[in-house]
């Protein structure tokens, strides 16, 4: 099963090459096939000569594109997954907050369950974040909770961009409609709604080291409930017409 790994990248020189390289040479000790597939979202900075350096000289699996706009992180995301050509895609950070080793354990559970997704949660057993903000902290838990109890779901860390789709899940919760960070609640809420399976992995979260966050939580509370009552009414009110198709077993002529 091949491995598409979509990293969103908007000023990322000094981030992108201890991530990706990292990245890189966990997968290949695994033996995992894959790519490393970067969108290069409009940036500033030296972000598309670092991945043209990388790609040209130490990293083979790297591909990298250019969104040309509009920009935007779930637009850099989604530029992506129209683009990855593995059996299954996970969504990583450019920053290094992600572990590689935590994506290996999200590739093996999809091998050995089957499901159509895996989950990352920072907060059950197992899990653990370094160097978290407090007041983003304090945010992220509320608006977890929010969103847990609202859908009526178990799962206690939507807003987790970390996750593993196969390539038919993907296709199944799209149109994508979140232009920014809300995609990380659009895309598992509507796998769930649509009745994709799936299962989680405690997986750990670390602060970066290089530039700024680009999440600004004062520009995203009304996109995340946009996205939360989009997913609402879908759930209610869709009467299934988003639903996975279930595979129809095929009837055999037996000759006599």
């Amino acid at each position: 099963m091949k491995l598409s790994v979509v990293i969103p990248a908007y000023n990322e020189e000094e981030s992108l090459p201890p991530t990706l390289r990292v990245l890189y040479q966990t997968l290949a000790k695994h033996g995992i096939p894959h790519e490393i597939c970067v969108t290069n979202d409009n940036s500033k900075d030296g972000t598309l000569r670092v991945l043209q350096e990388l790609a040209a000289t130490e990293i083979p699996t790297l591909v990298h594109f250019t969104n040309p706009g509009p920009n935007g992180f779930g637009y850099a995301v989604r530029y992506g997954l129209e683009r990855f050509t593995g059996d299954c895609v996970a969504v990583f950070m450019a920053d290094m907050s992600d572990d590689p080793e935590d994506l290996v354990k999200y590739y093996n559970k999809m091998l050995e369950t089957n499901v159509d997704a895996v989950f990352g949660s920072r907060w059950g057993k197992g899990g653990k974040v370094i160097d978290y903000p407090p007041l983003k902290k304090f945010i992220n838990r509320i608006a977890n909770f929010i969103v847990k109890m609202v859908m009526g779901i178990k799962y206690n860390d939507t807003t987790n961009a970390f996750k593993l789709y196969k390539r038919e899940t993907i296709e199944g919760v799209k149109p994508f409609l979140s232009p920014h960070f809300n995609l990380t609640v659009e895309l598992p809420l509507k796998a769930i709604v649509r009745g994709y399976s799936y299962a989680v992995v405690p997986n750990s979260w670390t602060n970066r080291k290089y530039g700024e966050s680009k999440l600004k939580i004062k520009e995203m509370g009304s996109r995340y409930f946009f996205i939360l009552l989009y997913c609402l009414i879908e759930k209610y009110f869709s009467r299934g017409d988003f639903r996975k198709k279930s595979a129809v077993p095929v009837a055999q002529t037996v000759s006599r």
